[in-house]
């Protein structure tokens, strides 16, 4: 526990906050900014797509690896030097990564970058929090959680922007300039609490480290690259998973036996943060869900641009910017967190059958802009009280302890979302298929009628009649997959409506209890 206030005032407070957030903007941008720039970078370095799809890959794993650990971490090293470490490995592996000349090559390096950019994620938010007094910590909760909404959502506008109009190690170069100003800024101004006597080497937990990047790496590998490898009809991925499921058990026996464990579960013996970490779960599904979804349906459906697609998420993510502040007086003021997140699911609720109700082959623009608004009122009623409900209940160190477990339930949560998607996807996509080809029969007039229109459309265009029946086909066969691809889209939204809707009764029966306004404040402001 540190035995000084860490509180700043004036410009320093100012700096330090600034400094915080970009850290924690980066990491999350470089999460979502390569997903445009794969087939650049495919032709470029000679990739396949599995190969290519690594580049994203590696770089989870390393986040989902550190995050668990990034308390301890804290605690070993002093805060801010293990802070500006990680800004330094994340900018250097940023300059690497933009020069890799192979594949395997930039796929290391995406994985350092994780490991680097895992711990801005979490340690920005302390920092943030720390800085503030308890009466404005809810406040100095929004402005963490401005970054960690808006982040996904700038990723492919900006990745779109400087590919179209630079080349793709530009989506790495960026983070050079910040990284080093934040370097710089964090070894001046950030202060680190004092912590308990650090462990020898021979005191430190090495067999929990490594059991806890088997297990979650190769659970984050399995997730990442289930459906592409067709589930367990790939060796790999079974022999990955038997390996994440005993990772996790001798991970959690380790945890619980050993004298100095590098991650402290006996913390989740608290009921509000066993909560928080399930709703947090959930609201990465429906976070990273719905970021994946939207994107995709915008270019593979209606054929637009990443640059396109990714600015018609701006306003959703303006619109969580105006809610942050707001939901942060209202938990100062003492509003109930769970009644804010049952209004939040509802409102996520709504967001996803509105999506259910309106997706076409062909839906116009502005169908989506009232839609992707009231996503953003949705996660702006999410974010903070999740976060806060999670600590509310905890004090010192354990309020560490638990912001690493809700920033990895988050993101895991986001890599089952989007994994359970594709998968669930593929399987709808031939249910729907299915079923719509049975509805076309060769000796129906209107069909009959249909397919000539169509070859005569291809005559005119100078096609000889042979081929222009066979494109006629093949225009047929298209709308067909198209129509089961938009029925696969309508479903995923479907079901992400019901989920929500099925938690809200769980979230409003849970019991908060009694504190005092400040406990109540410094948990509100140290919530991850």
């Amino acid at each position: 526990m540190q035995q000084e206030s860490l509180v700043e005032y004036g410009s320093r407070r100012v700096i330090i906050t600034i400094t915080a957030i970009f850290c924690a903007l980066l990491e999350i941008v470089d999460t979502t900014i390569v997903n445009v720039a794969l087939n650049d970078m495919k032709g470029n370095l000679g990739a396949t797509l599995n190969e290519i799809g690594w580049v994203i890959t590696a770089y989870a794993i390393g986040n989902v690896i550190i995050v668990p650990m990034t308390s301890w971490l804290s605690a070993q090293f002093g805060r801010r030097n293990y802070f500006a470490a990680s800004v330094i490995i994340f900018t250097i592996c940023s300059f690497l990564c933009g020069n890799a000349s192979g594949i395997w090559q930039l796929v290391f390096f995406r994985f350092l970058q994780g490991l680097g950019g895992g711990a801005l994620l979490v340690t920005s938010q302390t920092i943030i929090t720390e800085s503030y007094p308890p009466e404005k910590r809810g406040m100095a909760q929004a402005i963490y959680g401005l970054g960690v909404i808006i982040g996904p959502t700038l990723g492919p506008p900006l990745g779109g922007y400087i590919v179209e109009h630079f080349s793709w190690p530009y989506i790495f170069y960026i983070n050079i300039p910040i990284g080093t100003i934040a370097a710089l800024l964090t070894l001046q101004f950030v202060r680190s609490p004092k912590y308990a006597e650090k462990k020898s080497a021979s005191e430190v937990d090495w067999l929990g480290i490594a059991l806890l990047a088997i297990s979650v790496g190769s659970l984050q590998y399995v997730l990442e690259r289930g459906q592409e490898d067709d589930w367990f009809a790939s060796s790999t991925i079974t022999a990955l998973t038997v390996t994440a499921v005993l990772g996790v058990f001798f991970f959690i026996w380790r945890e619980l036996t050993v004298k100095n464990p590098i991650v402290e579960l006996r913390v989740l013996g608290n009921g509000n943060l066993r909560i928080g970490t399930i709703l947090s779960f959930i609201m990465g599904f429906g976070l990273y869900g719905s970021t994946f979804i939207i994107p995709l349906y915008l270019q593979s459906t209606l054929g637009w641009t990443a640059q396109q697609a990714g600015e018609l998420m701006i306003p959703a993510a303006l619109t969580t910017a105006f809610m942050m502040p707001m939901i942060g007086r209202l938990i100062q003021k003492g509003a109930r967190q769970q009644l804010l997140v049952a209004i939040g699911m509802f409102i996520f609720c709504i967001f996803s059958f509105w999506g259910y109700k309106i997706l076409t082959p062909d839906t116009g623009r502005t169908s989506f802009l009232w839609m992707l608004i009231v996503r953003g009122l949705g996660m702006g009623l999410l974010f903070i009280p999740i976060t806060t409900l999670s600590l509310s209940t905890l004090k010192g160190q354990q309020i560490g302890q638990g912001a690493s477990f809700t920033g990895m339930m988050r993101q895991l949560g986001g890599s089952f979302g989007i994994a359970l998607i594709t998968t669930f996807m593929a399987h709808q996509n031939s249910v729907h298929r299915s079923a719509l080809v049975t509805h076309i029969q060769a000796d129906n007039p209107y069909v009959q009628q249909r397919v000539h229109n169509m070859q005569q459309n291809f005559i005119n265009h100078g096609i000889p009649p042979d081929a222009a029946l066979q494109s006629a086909y093949k225009s047929l066969d298209f709308m067909v997959y198209k129509q089961a691809s938009v029925l696969s889209y309508m479903d995923v939204f479907l079901y992400l409506a019901l989920m929500f809707l099925i938690c809200i009764p769980f979230v409003l029966i849970v019991k908060e209890k009694k504190h005092k306004k400040e406990e109540l404040a410094e948990a509100a402001a140290a919530a991850h």
